[in-house]
This record gives C-alpha cells, structure tokens and sequence, in this order.
C-alpha cells in the first residue's frame, strides 16, 4: 500500500510540482486547494485526493481534519506549502492592518500548528519515521519593510519548527525548508526580475526542482530536525 503525504496548497507552482512528483513517485498525495484551478484535473486524473479548503474559515478547516483522521490512519509526511502574500499598504501602511496581519498569520503559523497536532497521531502510528516539512521564506529571518506581517507569520512558523521538532521527537521529524526566488510569475515585468536577481550571490531562479530535491532530502535523512534548508542563493552574504 502506498504511503500517504499531505501537501497544503496544491492548486499551482510549489504545490501543484510537488503534488506531481510525488504522485510519480508513488506516494498517494492528499492535496488542499482554496480555488479550483484547470491543472487539479492531472492530479485528480493522477489518483490525488484533492480536498477544497479554506483555511480562514475554521469550520473548513475543521471539516478537513476531520476527513483526514477519518480516511488516513497512518500519514508520511505534511509538506506545509500552502501561503499567502499580503504587503501593508504603501501610503498607509496602518490601513486594514489588523485584518493582514490576522490572515498571514493563521495561513502561516495557526493552520500549521493545528494540522501538526490533530494529526500528530497520524504521523506516528507508522513503522518508519515520519515527517513535517514547513515551506518558509527567507525574508523570515531577515525582515520585510513591505511586507511585516508576512514575514513575522513566516518566522512565526519557523519557530514551530522547533518547538514541533522537540515535542514529536524521535518518531517524527520536523524541518523548515526557506527558499528566497523560487520562480518568476509570468507577469513579473523584466525591470523587476532584474532588481529580484541581483539580490543573491547566485543570480538565477531556484526553480521547483531545488526545492523538490530539497524537500526529498530532508525527507532521506534519518538524522535532521529542528534544522533549516536554506535554498537562498547566498542572499545573505549580499
């Protein structure tokens, strides 16, 4: 029987490339979507069970735990990729900020934490060791002056890293993964690309293939956790 792992946010880039190459691999993928996306007829075609969640409404999200503790007895690993992007207002950075700062917040850092431990019985019940991975940004570690809220709710869930880490150990482990340019938009403008590239020592897109091969190393190791995989290319040295 094949081993199940749960990505959050499956519906396009990370997710959606994630979703694929573990399908390929074998594993069967449960996948989260908030909007129905053309491309999640390859992965229902593909044998995922595709789960349409909305993560600000707690009955959603309760309703998905639920399922999930139902049908899954025994879970891989839960690839925390599921996010959102909301940068403070330019002019008023003070307008509609309680409402951002709430939603990075819970996608980032509340969901993660309830899903860790409502499955936490899931992950453990298996002959092998299991895995959470958190999919976290750079900017958790450096700060954003455009974006605050984000990159607090990101370094929030870096701490879950550890503190999740601690309290599952030895049976499961728990990681971060920090990527910094994954991959352009298709409407990112050339001036744009230009200001994001020269921002690291290696001036070029990760891609979805480095993080994929990331995520499948910390998922290899026997020995990692409470650690982070930073896949930056040396912005931190500029």
């Amino acid at each position: 029987m094949s081993e199940t792992i749960l990505i959050t946010g499956v519906g396009k880039r990370l997710g959606f490339a994630l979703a694929q190459q573990f399908i390929s691999d074998g594993y069967k993928v449960v996948g989260t979507y908030r909007s129905d996306y053309p491309q999640l007829k390859i992965l229902r075609d593909s044998g995922a069970d595709l789960q349409q969640v909305d993560f600000y409404q707690q009955s959603s999200l309760e309703g998905f735990l639920h399922y999930v503790g139902q049908e899954y007895k025994a879970i891989r690993a839960i690839i925390h990729n599921a996010s959102d992007w909301q940068p403070e207002n330019k002019k008023n950075p003070s307008e509609n900020a309680l409402q951002i700062m709430n939603q990075m917040m819970t996608v980032h850092a509340t969901v993660p934490y309830l899903v860790n431990l409502m499955l936490k019985d899931q992950l453990m019940s298996g002959d092998k060791t299991s895995d959470i991975i958190h999919i976290s940004d750079y900017v958790a570690e450096k700060g954003s002056k455009k974006h605050i809220a984000y990159a607090a709710s990101k370094a929030a869930l870096n701490n879950l890293t550890l503190s999740f880490s601690a309290m599952l150990a030895p049976k499961v482990k728990v990681n971060t993964v920090s990527p910094a340019m994954i991959k352009f938009n298709e409407h990112d403008d050339e001036a744009y690309k230009t200001k994001a590239l020269k921002k690291a020592l290696i001036p070029a897109e990760a891609g979805f293939e480095e993080v994929i091969d990331g995520i499948k190393f910390v998922l290899a190791s026997h020995y990692m956790t409470g650690r982070t995989l930073h896949l930056d290319g040396g912005r931190h040295l500029k």
